[in-house]
């Protein structure tokens, strides 16, 4: 997310940065170029209006223009006004009340809600240390209720026994006294959504609410649909207590315009993000970690987050061994190159590392994206076992079987080869090199391609 909008301001940013003095037109006319920038990104017009003048009032400041490092100085203002503007501190939610502690989930059809359901079950059973209860009142949406029924069997918490002829008030009680008879910590309800804000709908949720007081009332919104998001939002806030916002399918809107408009234009927190299909691509909404990947800072945070969520700890201790005594294998690149696509692939963590994200344009045009990391384990998959360990025997007929069976080219083989004998010498030089120097090394010899 994000990816254009960062572009373009890092490459505004970029200009002053370097500069010694600056002047209160050369700073107008960057926010007049930052303007363009976040309303091409899809920002809520007052909400860019708004922030441009209190930027640029507070830019033009003398303390700023004739401080040492004027352009860092700007930058520092965009960056503190950006975490305002994204709701200033992470809000969590509140789960301290008489359990079950109850969720309700609502939001338009096709916005991801019951997969948001599930998503957020997992991330308090295994963040939280939570015990779930779920429940769909969608009796309106075929086979809606089942699906809310098969995710709980996916990440093993249960759910409300389906009832044909239930009606939604109904299924809200008897959800709520199976979850208080289970022990249950939480009781996410999955409220049934429509195509667009209707009466209906919004009075169907105030009575179940009503019925069964919420603690935590979310809108699910897909991020994609952009100001849409921010509009639908504005309907559920005047109809509902809202308490917070989940944003879908933040990876895929390169823009960023709903998530930078959602707080100021609701005055409701955005709580969550999600990304993906899969129940795991959920994460607590940090806005200075936002501001941060948005202005090319990188996340090193959250991605020591993912890390370690996904890194064995034994595993990894084994692998550092190997590292430094400077052994490294075509299998140990195979468990590298998985344990990145694990944590949200190539493109997710270049825009968590400070000074990296910048580098993505470069990369898609050598053809360095997710799709060649998949191609290079397919590549080592094909090998046999001697083949990754003495990769020397590979000759050119050796290669022409690889390549056929992965699907790919010789050439890529080659390339693969080059890039792994590039960090096999790298590992043998880690103990000359500091932690970030033999990081950002490692980096560059991992993604960057060498000649063919």
């Amino acid at each position: 997310m994000f990816e254009n909008l960062s572009q373009r301001l890092t490459k505004i940013f970029d200009g002053l940065r370097h500069r010694g003095s600056l002047s209160e037109d050369d700073v107008r006319t960057a926010m007049r170029e930052v303007r363009v920038a976040l309303l091409e990104a899809d920002v809520a017009l007052p909400v860019v209006k708004d922030i441009i003048k209190d930027i640029t009032t507070e830019a033009i400041g003398k303390e700023v223009l004739e401080s040492i490092t004027p352009g860092q100085q700007v930058i520092k203002i965009v960056h503190d006004h950006l975490v305002k503007l994204l709701g200033g501190e992470a809000q969590a939610l509140t789960l301290q009340a008489t359990p079950p502690v109850v969720i309700y989930m609502v939001g338009l059809q096709g916005a991801g809600k019951t997969t948001t359901a599930a998503k957020l079950a997992l991330y308090l059973k295994e963040k939280q240390g939570k015990s779930v209860y779920m429940a769909s009142t969608d009796i309106y949406r075929p086979a809606a209720r089942e699906q809310l029924a098969q995710w709980g069997t996916q990440i093993d918490v249960p759910t409300l026994p389906i009832e044909a002829a239930s009606k939604p008030l109904d299924i809200v009680k008897a959800g709520y006294k199976e979850a208080k008879l289970s022990g249950a910590d939480v009781y996410i309800v999955d409220t049934a959504g429509r195509l667009h804000i209707d009466q209906d709908m919004m009075d169907e949720v105030k009575s179940l609410e009503k019925a069964v007081p919420g603690t935590e009332i979310l809108l699910t919104a897909d991020a994609l649909t952009g100001q849409d998001a921010v509009n639908v939002a504005t309907h559920f806030q005047e109809h509902l207590k809202l308490t917070g916002i989940i944003l879908t399918r933040m990876d895929g809107d390169s823009r960023g315009g709903a998530a930078l408009s959602m707080a100021s234009v609701t005055g409701c927190p955005v709580k969550f993000s999600g990304t993906g299909e899969t129940v795991d691509g959920f994460e607590v909404f940090h806005p200075d970690r936002v501001a941060n990947r948005i202005l090319g800072m990188g996340d090193v945070v959250t991605l020591v987050e993912k890390a370690a969520a996904s890194i064995d700890e034994e595993e990894a201790k084994k692998m550092a061994q190997q590292m430094q005594s400077g052994t490294f294998t075509l299998d140990m690149m195979k468990a590298q190159l998985e344990k990145m696509s694990s944590m949200g692939g190539l493109g997710s963590m270049m825009n968590l590392i400070p000074g990296l994200g910048k580098m993505q344009d470069q990369l898609s045009q050598a053809g360095v994206d997710d799709k060649m990391v998949a191609k290079q384990i397919a590549i080592i998959c094909s090998m046999t076992k001697k083949e990754k360990v003495y990769p020397k025997v590979l000759n050119g007929s050796r290669k022409k079987r690889i390549a056929a069976g992965s699907g790919t080219s010789v050439m890529e083989v080659n390339r693969l080869l080059k890039q792994f004998r590039d960090m096999e010498t790298m590992m043998k030089r880690m103990k000359k090199m500091g932690k970030k120097g033999m990081m950002m090394q490692h980096l560059k010899d991992l993604f960057m391609p060498g000649p063919k």
